[in-house]
């Protein structure tokens, strides 16, 4: 396994950062790949080494953000909805800054996009329509309506500054999703 040199690491993580409290600060339209640099604390050249432009830094931070998110998940597959929608709220807190940003972001509607179809790949694999409380509905509707009332909500509390802690929230969006799942 090839050793990363931890000083471009370092840079990466930096760049990601100025990225995203930029975003937080004016419209990703108007960011400029010097804006970056300078709250990065890097030269211009430090960028392009790694990224395209800024268009694929924010793709990258996406994709990577997306696949840690679903790892995570996949650590709670043997959970009940309700400690594996703790531990996934306790991912989105650690990761606050991003998500909501990212959800708040007119710049960022191919991430609530994304974040959607992610969630939406996650809770076909809950979906039961053979049996029980969801028999004889149609999979698709109902896989359409948790994964969007699950994203709606994850992106009002992040919106809202999180009001009540991870494991509140966890509580009441698990406990309705074993009503409806």
């Amino acid at each position: 396994m090839n050793k990363v040199d931890r000083r471009i690491t370092k840079s990466q993580t930096a760049i990601k950062h100025a990225l995203i409290e930029l975003m937080g600060e004016k419209s990703f339209d108007n960011i400029s790949i010097q804006d970056i640099a300078d709250r990065a604390n890097v030269n211009r050249g430090t960028i392009y080494l790694h990224y395209m432009d800024k268009f694929d830094l924010l793709d990258k931070i996406m994709e990577e953000h997306i696949q840690n998110l679903g790892k995570f998940c996949d650590s709670a597959a043997d959970m009940d909805f309700i400690e594996s929608t703790i531990h996934c709220m306790e991912y989105f807190e650690s990761n606050y800054k991003f998500f909501s940003t990212m959800l708040a972001s007119e710049g960022a509607i191919y991430f609530r996009s994304r974040f959607l179809q992610f969630n939406i790949e996650e809770f076909r694999n809950d979906v039961d329509i053979t049996m029980g409380k969801n028999h004889g509905q149609n999979e698709e509707i109902v896989v359409q309506f948790v994964a969007n009332g699950y994203v709606g909500i994850v992106e009002w509390w992040l919106k809202n500054g999180m009001p009540y802690p991870p494991r509140i929230m966890a509580d009441k969006v698990g406990e309705l999703l074993e009503r409806i799942v």
